[in-house]
């Protein structure tokens, strides 16, 4: 069960980070880029997002199963 969890995880956090990085090349993120030297907050928070779940997936896909 952990490791489907896991491999789903890693899925979304990957589709994620790829949505994150669009969305910092984005026509908004470079206005946003050009006024306050940051990207906008959606593509931050989509990126950490991502690497967080696909982080927290890879883990859980390679963690060793508990056996009761």
């Amino acid at each position: 069960m952990n490791k489907a969890l896991g491999i789903a995880l890693l899925a979304v956090g990957v589709a994620l980070v790829i949505f994150g990085i669009n969305a910092s090349d984005s026509f908004s993120s470079d206005v946003s880029r050009f006024f306050t030297g940051n990207p906008t907050d959606k593509s931050m928070w989509l990126l950490v997002g991502g690497i967080g779940a696909a982080v927290l997936g890879f883990f859980l896909t390679l963690g060793r199963s508990v056996k009761s």
